[in-house]
């Protein structure tokens, strides 16, 4: 197996882990168990994890990021050092507005005068947004930049794709964990399809390698008896952690890019 010694970690919260505890940047929402800490963990690795909740593919390039709590994050990529090994990329879910758009129907649906549904209105006039060919090839192209980009900073570095867990599978049904209709779940599949289908136009225009999670955890979406996502969470305190990965999660997502490493 080839020796890894410096992990770098690129991406939005599908990666960073939020609810996931330890915590390690309460900002980013960033755990210190997500999949990168226990990849680099597994491999005896220096970890540099630059992810952050809310990233999209721009503010990984060139876009700095506003977070939580109003801390500004500079582009990640910025963060990537010559001397990289491995670099692994989760990300753009959110050019696609996924877990936002999740998130703001569980809202609307279960308690539609609450705050976080006004403040959050505006991003979808029109409700759950379309994945159209447009879009898709966009988050697409913002994967390629990104690829392309790392090379051009760490030459050395295998650059490994990981896309989404499934958050919705075919047969989740309606439940507290998941307050959509069967149109809503159709359509949210219909973005989870279209985060699945970028990865693979990225993979193969790049040819880095991609780790299929969307695959790998389609038989532990919501409504499953083992789901390796976390299901709406009623509590402002709580709720960014809804329909994002919790510990069983990153963990099966880790023990892949391990077994991937060693093929």
């Amino acid at each position: 197996m080839t020796q890894y010694l410096r992990v770098v970690a690129l991406g939005s919260s599908f990666a960073a882990g939020p609810g996931i505890e330890p915590v390690e940047n309460s900002s980013a929402m960033r755990s210190k168990r997500n999949y990168a800490h226990l990849v680099a963990e597994r491999l005896g690795a220096d970890l540099i994890d630059l992810t952050v909740s809310g990233a999209t593919t721009s503010t990984i390039l060139d876009t700095p990021q506003i977070a939580m709590e109003e801390v500004e994050f500079a582009p990640q990529i910025e963060g990537v050092p010559a001397d990289a090994d491995l670099v692994t990329l989760t990300a753009g879910g959110n050019d696609l507005q996924f877990a936002g758009s999740m998130l703001y129907e569980a809202w609307l649906h279960k308690d539609p005068n609450n705050p976080l549904v006004t403040m959050m209105a505006p991003q979808f006039p029109r409700g759950i947004p379309a994945p159209t060919t447009e879009a898709i090839e966009e988050m697409a192209q913002g994967l390629i930049r990104i690829v392309q980009t790392v090379r051009s900073r760490a030459a050395g570095a295998r650059v490994i794709l990981v896309d989404y867990l499934t958050v919705l599978g075919r047969a989740t049904g309606p439940d507290n964990d998941v307050p959509f209709s069967a149109a809503q779940k159709a359509a949210f599949r219909r973005i989870q399809d279209g985060i699945a289908q970028a990865y693979g136009i990225a993979a193969d225009r790049t040819g880095a390698d991609v780790l299929r999670a969307s695959e790998l955890s389609a038989d532990h979406a919501l409504g499953s008896p083992e789901p390796w996502v976390f299901g709406y969470q009623p509590t402002l305190e709580s709720t960014a952690h809804s329909f994002h990965p919790n510990e069983k999660g990153m963990a099966a997502v880790a023990g892949a890019l391990v077994e991937l490493l060693d093929g």
